[in-house]
C-alpha cells in the first residue's frame, strides 16, 4: 500500500516544504469535505490545534477548504488530540481535525483526522481521500449560495475539562498528593493543570508558557528530565509529562524514575482484571513493547496482542478483539471505555487512581516488571531495500540464532525517512547489544 502523503498518523513534514504547505492543506480541505459532506446544512468538521506559530497557517487554509466545499467549520484552537476525537463525537461533527505534530519540534507540522465516531481514519479511507486530493478539485467547489461557514467556538475548553474530569471516581480526591504537571508547551498547557487542581491536587505546572516556537523544546514526554528533576527538589508525589498534542504520556515516581508506557499498561490492565474491567482478557501494544511485558502479563493470564508500530494500529486491533486497554511503550495509552484515542491526561489519572487504592508511593505501584535488556538502533541506507541483500539476511539470522528463544529480534523501515529500525531484547544484554550492532555495521556497509 503506497500513500502520497498520509503516514502511520496522519499528514507530517517540515513545514513549507515537501507535502506540508498550504496548498496542501487547502486541497486535503476540500477532499475530505467532499469526501464527508452529506449534502444538507449542518455538514460540519471540528478544527483544533497545538501551539505551533504554522498552526494559524493550516488552520486557515483547511478553514478554506471545506468552506469550499459546503461544510461548516469549528475552530477550537488549541486543545489536546483526544479533547479533538471527544468533541466530534459529542458535537455531531462530521470530520475532526487535529493540526500537530505532535512530539516533533516546532519547525514540523502535521495534520490527523477523526471519523463522525471519534476514530482516526483507516487506511482505506485516506487512501480515497488522497485520491481526490490528486484529481480536478475544482469540478467540487460549491456555488455561492452553498458555500459553508466558518466560526470560532470558545467553550470547548471547559467540556474536555468536565470530561477528563468524569474518568475519575466520583468518591475519590486528589487531595493531598503533590504532581508536577509537564505540557511541553503544547496543546493542554491550560486544560491538564486545571483538571488535576479541581480534583484536589497541589499542583506544580512547567511547560505552560507556549510562544509558538518552544512547543517540546525540553519539556514534555520527550524530555521528562526537568519533570524528574523537578519532583525531587519539590518533594512531590509525582510526575506526568504529557507531549506537544497531549496524546501521550510518560510519568517519574517520587524519585525521579521514569515510568513508561509499558509499566502504565501492565498497572492498568493487572487492576482492571482484578476487578473484572479487562475486556477480552487481552492488552494491545506493539513489536516495541518490551518482552518483560508480555511475560509478566501471561503470569496473570492476560494475553499481549501486538501490532505495527502507531497508535492506530493499537485502536484498530482493539476494536477487532473487543479490548479495552492497548497502547504503546512510547507513552500511547488507549483506555477505549473512556476515549477513543490516545489520552495522556486520562491515562495519568488512571495510574493516580491505582495509587489511591494501593494507598503506596507510586514508586512501588507502577514497579510492575524489571524490563528485558532492549536496544534500538537507527541505520540510514540509500539501496532500494537493505534486507534484500545475502549478507543483511545471514547476519539477521545468525542474530536470531544467538537470542535462541530467549529473546525477540525487529527490524523494521521507517514509515517517513530512509532509516532502517534495528532493535533486539533478550535476557543477555551482551548478546542484545552484540546482535544489534553487527546488523546495523552489516546494512551500513552494504548501503
Amino acid at each position: 500500500m503506497v500513500r502520497k502523503y498520509f503516514g502511520t498518523d496522519g499528514i507530517r513534514g517540515r513545514v513549507n516544504q515537501g507535502k506540508m504547505t498550504p496548498e496542501m492543506a487547502l486541497r486535503l480541505g476540500l477532499a475530505a469535505g467532499r469526501y464527508f459532506i452529506r449534502g444538507h446544512s449542518g455538514d460540519r468538521v471540528v478544527i483544533g490545534k497545538d501551539t505551533r506559530r504554522s498552526g494559524y497557517m493550516f488552520e486557515q487554509a483547511l478553514t478554506a477548504g471545506f468552506v469550499a466545499a459546503g461544510m461548516e467549520v469549528f475552530q477550537v484552537g488549541p486543545m489536546p488530540t483526544p479533547a479533538i476525537a471527544m468533541l466530534t463525537r459529542s458535537m455531531r461533527a462530521d470530520l475532526g481535525v487535529m493540526i500537530s505534530a505532535s512530539h516533533n519540534p516546532h519547525y514540523d507540522n502535521g495534520i490527523k483526522l477523526f471519523g463522525p465516531d471519534g476514530f482516526k481514519l483507516s487506511d482505506t479511507v485516506e487512501l480515497e481521500i488522497e485520491k481526490l486530493m490528486d484529481s480536478s478539485l475544482g469540478k467540487y467547489l460549491q456555488p455561492s449560495e452553498t458555500l459553508g461557514k466558518a466560526r470560532r467556538i470558545d467553550d470547548v475548553a471547559g467540556r474536555y475539562i468536565e470530561f477528563a474530569k468524569s474518568t475519575f471516581p466520583t468518591d475519590m480526591t486528589l487531595e493531598g498528593i503533590k504532581i508536577v504537571i509537564d505540557c511541553a508547551h503544547g496543546a493542554a498547557y491550560k486544560v491538564a493543570p486545571i483538571v488535576l487542581q479541581e480534583l484536589g491536587a497541589e499542583v506544580i505546572p512547567i511547560g505552560v508558557s507556549p510562544n509558538g516556537y518552544n512547543i517540546n523544546d525540553g519539556y514534555g514526554s520527550t524530555a521528562p528530565e526537568a519533570m524528574c528533576a523537578l519532583v525531587v527538589a519539590e518533594g512531590a508525589d509525582i510526575g506526568i509529562a504529557l507531549d506537544g498534542d497531549a496524546d501521550r504520556i510518560l510519568m517519574c515516581d517520587e524519585n525521579g524514575t521514569v515510568i513508561d508506557g509499558d509499566q502504565i499498561m501492565a498497572l492498568i490492565a493487572r487492576s482492571w482484571k482484578s476487578r473484572d474491567l479487562l475486556k477480552n482478557n487481552s492488552v494491545v501494544s506493539t513489536v516495541m513493547s518490551n518482552l518483560g511485558l508480555e511475560r509478566l502479563l501471561a503470569e496473570d493470564g492476560i494475553d499481549l496482542i501486538r501490532t505495527a508500530v502507531g497508535d492506530r494500529y493499537v485502536v484498530e486491533q482493539m476494536r477487532k478483539n473487543g479490548c479495552n486497554v492497548g497502547g504503546e511503550q512510547s507513552g500511547h495509552i488507549i483506555l477505549s471505555d473512556f476515549i477513543t484515542t490516545g489520552d495522556g491526561l486520562i491515562a495519568g489519572l488512571q495510574v493516580l487512581v491505582e495509587v489511591i487504592k494501593r494507598q503506596c508511593k507510586v514508586s512501588v505501584a507502577c514497579d510492575q516488571f524489571k524490563p528485558v535488556p532492549q536496544l534500538l538502533k537507527n541505520v540510514t541506507f540509500k539501496v532500494k531495500d537493505p534486507l534484500n541483500y545475502a549478507a543483511v539476511k545471514e547476519a539477521i539470522a545468525v542474530g536470531e540464532g544467538r537470542l535462541n528463544g530467549s529473546g525477540r529480534l525487529l527490524i523494521r523501515k521507517s514509515g517517513t525517512e530512509d532509516v532502517m529500525r534495528v532493535m533486539a531484547e533478550g535476557d543477555d544484554e551482551a548478546i542484545v547489544n552484540q546482535v544489534v550492532n553487527n546488523i546495523c555495521k552489516v546494512i551500513t556497509e552494504v548501503a
